[in-house]
């Protein structure tokens, strides 16, 4: 996996001013409906999607990038952030309930994409959720990320597809993809 740390830093270092509390509101309030009591969120930065569980939620962040996790852990103390990679998943098989990316698939090569996929479904142990830039043809954005169409790459897994549409712009502007599935 190629891994570019002065590019992460720097999306650590703006991370915090890119806090949608919209799209945080969302995240919370499915885990919430879904009767969840744990989440994962992989790719978590600086934890901005997490910042608005309530603190009865076991919340786990994971990261490559220490300087994310640094402003994570210092800002969300009472919650879990560790390193870690997406293929490589520090958690036990089904160990957690509310499993989700956002906006990470997208920058990861597809051999890592795939692996990555197989672990998110090892660990979760009710649902998965994908918010990531969609396009039916996985096609460049520019250098470092390409389009996913995550409901195609889930096909080959024991899930049902509970949803499969586009986010609306006021919870989340970058026009993601929400893709959530039942793990059976």
């Amino acid at each position: 996996m190629n891994y570019d740390k002065k590019f992460w830093d720097k999306y650590a270092n703006e991370n915090e001013s890119k806090f949608n509390e919209e799209f945080a509101k969302f995240v919370r309030d499915l885990a919430v409906s879904l009767r969840c009591t744990s989440v994962l969120e992989i790719g978590c930065g600086t934890g901005i999607d997490l910042k608005l569980f309530p603190e009865t939620f076991e919340v786990h962040g994971v990261d490559l990038n220490d300087t994310a996790l640094n402003i994570a852990k210092e800002k969300l103390p009472k919650f879990n952030f560790q390193k870690s990679s997406i293929t490589d998943l520090p958690f036990d098989d089904s160990s957690i309930d509310f499993v989700f990316t956002h906006q990470l698939l997208n920058y990861l090569e597809d051999d890592v994409l795939e692996k990555g996929i197989s672990e998110v479904y090892r660990v979760a142990g009710k649902y998965i959720m994908n918010c990531e830039r969609h396009d039916e043809i996985e096609k460049q954005i520019n250098d470092s990320s390409k389009f996913r169409n995550m409901q195609k790459r889930w096909l080959d897994y024991k899930v049902r597809i509970i949803s499969n549409v586009d986010m609306h712009e006021e919870i989340e502007p970058d026009k993601s993809r929400f893709t959530l599935l039942r793990k059976l």
